[in-house]
């Protein structure tokens, strides 16, 4: 196999790159599994954990812990700075690798850090109530948390971005389909770990036994998904990454801006319809997720170890819902009534999940979130394919990177109507399962708003007058 040197423009540091490059294993494409696994984990541990002690150990009113958690989805703009930066400066050699490792130790740094400025916020409050110090400790908590979604960010773009650069055109679907699911695999092994690691807490334990076991826990799981890290990537990217090979001519992604994505997204009706739905849809699966654990151990009565548990059954039906939509679903309806289905499903199972809690069983409310996994996989994935469709391939890069930005940020926002609502519903209701009931419902319409938006998008209408539009604004803003 005949190779050449080439050097690299922006480092001058000599790599031999083949003219027939390997191709990524099937051993290579698991490991690489194995970062996507460890954010599923750090997920469940931060988003399934520490909102419940937030919110029903600590007191904090479900629209402040909300607000906070969201710090960490409201950063996503920087999404694009790090994809740039790992385009252009490389660290030590590297494109990619070095900002996922960075990236993978600021995850564990900030995490050890909010959880220990968490119990100073519980402290503050429990002795002084709503003071100046309380609101201090609650401001530094949400800095800490962005400081942790800058830290997602800084590895999950270089990683997204790595898997183009070590795979061809044709080998891409597998490897972002077992990347997908070992990032919904983490959130399952992630909830059964905590599951297991806090089984010792009873439902009225202490804040100091509580203190104890979280402690522990948080320390755990960020030395396991660093690890992960170094296992996944190590060797990678020297191996197997074509990305100098291909760089010929600034891509045109490359400078993507904030102001820029929005533009592209509402560069045409088709584009602006889409959007909406996708914000609307995003509003209608997560809505659930900031109070999802305090609803297990305010109206079900589960202690923290189980609530977080409750991932696992999500996750499972997730999984399962996906593989539906992608082997019959979307082969039998195609992707726009696949999506439709989904969505109309995610609302019916909004009434389990109330209904569950008037029964007050725990099994109930698994079977419950197992049926909303496999509603949220048929949906997702229908809305995903979909997405590729209203993609122009010319500018693909710039494209899904504002679709992904959005969606992010709709999250964020989900994320605090979720506590804003149960606020609002507790307000409203002296009942607990009623307030709860209240934000399911919100959730429920979602969707059916999003059916409606859904109807109106038209691929062919895209792909005949829109792409022009695009084209246009994405020159525009270049020249």
């Amino acid at each position: 196999m005949t190779t050449g040197d080439l050097s690299s423009p922006e480092t001058g540091q000599d790599w031999n790159y083949s003219k027939a490059l390997p191709k990524l294993n099937l051993l290579t494409t698991i490991r690489l599994g194995l970062f996507q696994m460890g954010l599923g984990m750090m997920s469940v541990m931060v988003f399934g954990v520490l909102n419940r002690v937030l919110i029903k150990e600590l007191a904090v009113p479900s629209t402040i812990a909300t607000v906070i958690l969201a710090l960490t989805l409201f950063v996503a703009p920087a999404r694009i700075i790090f994809g740039q930066l790992s385009d252009t400066k490389p660290l030590f050699g590297y494109h990619r690798t070095c900002y996922i490792w960075l990236g993978a130790a600021g995850l564990a740094i900030n995490a050890i850090v909010a959880v220990q400025i968490m119990w100073q916020l519980g402290a503050s409050l429990k002795l002084a109530g709503w003071t100046l110090a309380t609101y201090g400790w609650a401001g530094l908590l949400g800095a800490v948390f962005a400081l942790y979604g800058l830290s997602v960010s800084m590895c999950s773009t270089p990683f997204a971005t790595l898997l183009v650069d070590i795979t061809d055109e044709e080998d891409r679907s597998r490897v972002v389909a077992v990347d997908w699911s070992m990032l919904i695999g983490g959130t399952i092994v992630g909830a059964i770990t905590i599951g297991v690691l806090l089984r010792s807490l009873e439902l009225n334990a202490t804040i100091a036994q509580v203190q104890v076991q979280i402690d522990r826990l948080f320390l755990i799981i960020p030395a396991i998904v660093l690890g992960l890290t170094l296992i996944a990537t190590w060797g990678v990217e020297r191996k197997y990454s074509r990305f100098i090979n291909r760089v010929t001519t600034p891509h045109q992604g490359s400078h993507l801006s904030l102001g820029r994505a929005l533009a592209i997204l509402t560069a045409s009706r088709q584009t602006q319809v889409f959007f909406t739905f996708l914000v609307v849809m995003t509003l209608g699966l997560f809505i659930q997720d900031p109070i999802l654990e305090t609803y297990g151990g305010e109206v079900f009565d589960l202690p923290v170890g189980k609530t977080a548990s409750l991932n696992a059954y999500w996750g499972g039906g997730t999984l399962l819902g996906l593989s539906a939509a992608g082997f019959w679903f979307i082969p039998k309806l195609g992707k726009q009534k696949t999506a439709r289905l989904g969505c109309m499903l995610v609302a019916a199972s909004m009434l389990l999940l109330i209904a569950s809690g008037f029964t007050h069983n725990p099994k109930f409310l698994q079977l419950a979130l197992l049926i909303f996994g496999m509603c949220s996989g048929l949906v997702t994935t229908g809305a995903i394919s979909l997405m590729l469709d209203l993609t122009v391939p010319e500018t693909a890069g710039t494209f899904i990177g504002a679709w992904g930005l959005s969606q992010a940020l709709a999250k964020g926002l989900a994320t605090v109507f979720g506590g804003i609502a149960l606020d609002l519903g507790k307000s409203i209701a002296p009942n607990v399962v009623f307030a709860y009931g209240f934000v399911f419902s919100l959730q429920a319409l979602a969707m059916i708003i999003a059916v409606k938006l859904l109807d109106r998008v038209n691929v062919r209408e895209f792909q005949t007058t829109a792409k022009d539009t695009i084209k246009a604004t994405i020159a525009a803003d270049l020249d």
